[in-house]
């Protein structure tokens, strides 16, 4: 289990590297009104807002070494441009492995995990 809330995904365009440290997770609260927890049980439930997708992503890329205006852009053309329920499972992970650690499986690629978390989110999510 990664312990410094690092995450590689394959996400939009390749493979990512994602991750929330306390900087990040400061300013997705302030973006979001909303603490990790509250956050998490927001995009779990399908009662998430947009800002709770865009910002996580977004905050996760930069943290994991990613310049802002190169996340920025990302966002806008894989989340924004796209149905927003797809970005869910992406949102969650990267936030539950800044709470939690990011889980591997025995290949150490997270990716498996995904369709977990997926089957945990409501059609009616937005």
């Amino acid at each position: 289990m990664a312990t410094d809330a690092r995450i590689e995904l394959d996400w939009a365009d390749g493979t990512h590297v994602f991750r929330l440290a306390i900087g990040q997770l400061a300013e997705l609260q302030d973006k979001t009104n909303a603490g990790p927890l509250v956050l998490f049980e927001r995009l779990r439930t399908g009662s998430w807002r947009i800002e709770d997708i865009t910002n996580t992503i977004r905050l996760g890329l930069m943290g994991g070494g990613m310049p802002p205006v190169d996340a920025l852009k990302k966002v806008r053309t894989y989340v924004e441009d796209r149905p927003w329920t797809e970005n869910v499972p992406t949102a969650m992970m990267v936030l539950m492995a800044a709470l939690y650690g990011a889980p591997e499986d025995d290949s150490g690629n997270v990716a498996a995990a995904e369709p977990e978390i997926a089957s945990t989110i409501s059609p009616t999510a937005g």
